[in-house]
């Protein structure tokens, strides 16, 4: 009898959420969906790719803000800008569309526009500006490690909640996120918080809480559901959401 969460579910996520090197792996009997809870973990490996980042800028003597830029870059190569996609195509729809099917329309173009544009240098700069603020190594890890595994555990729960807006595209090739999936993905991106400390751990949830919520009735309004982009753009703000937590704790 098959293990309904295993091994082969973490390289999956790590297949689809990042662009490093696997082995040839016949996943044709797992879909993104049974997976998607251990999309947590290869944002572990994205933390840890990032920090690595982070601390050969320090140990060759750079300050905070181009050693913060080499992890922001680190982790976006890493990803092959999956999320910053999501985001920027989001914004461009949901800002410049009349209708929910222009706005569908506008963020299946692959061409970026100002709501896009001004998503993605903003994303880039909160995120900048709250690790080049931390700037300890030990708690620039500890953000790194909360920010990129709890924010990858809210898309999955989005793709439970919400039903796909368009009948094709990513999310609905995806499949069906189940509810144990999305629980379990959710209870270790929870723990993962741990790394900041009890206190900002619970308000961390609490803000998350806050923003999934928000998203979530966000796209619901505009669209009817939500996409791979929708989950994209999740992944950021909860990304960016706990960054600003944890400079404000480490503070």
């Amino acid at each position: 009898m098959k293990a309904p969460f295993s091994l082969r579910d973490i390289l999956l996520c790590v297949a689809f959420f990042t662009r490093l090197p696997l082995p040839h792996l016949d996943f044709s009997n797992r879909t993104l969906a049974q997976a998607i809870w251990a999309a947590p973990i290869a944002g572990l490996l994205v933390a840890l790719l990032a920090f690595i980042s982070f601390a050969l800028g320090a140990a060759l003597g750079l300050p905070p803000g181009p050693a913060t830029a080499l992890a922001l870059a680190a982790a976006m190569l890493t990803t092959g800008c999956l999320h910053e996609d999501g985001l920027s195509d989001v914004a461009d729809g949901f800002g410049g569309g009349s209708t929910v099917e222009r706005k569908l329309d506008i963020m299946r173009d692959s061409r970026i526009g100002s709501y896009g544009t001004a998503a993605f240098m903003m994303s880039m700069l909160l995120r900048w500006s709250a690790l080049a603020a931390i700037a300890a190594p030990m708690q620039v890890f500890s953000a790194l490690i909360a920010a990129h595994c709890a924010s990858r555990a809210l898309p999955g729960a989005l793709m439970y909640f919400l039903p796909p807006a368009r009948s094709d595209g990513l999310s609905a090739g995806a499949g069906t996120v189940a509810r144990s999936s999305a629980l379990i993905g959710a209870a270790i991106g929870s723990l993962s918080l741990l790394v900041l400390g009890l206190g900002p751990a619970i308000i961390t949830l609490i803000v998350l809480a806050l923003v999934f919520a928000g998203f979530s009735l966000l796209c619901r309004a505009q669209i009817g559901g939500q996409t791979g982009d929708c989950a994209g753009a999740l992944q950021q703000l909860a990304e960016i959401a706990i960054l600003l937590v944890a400079t404000a704790a480490f503070s």
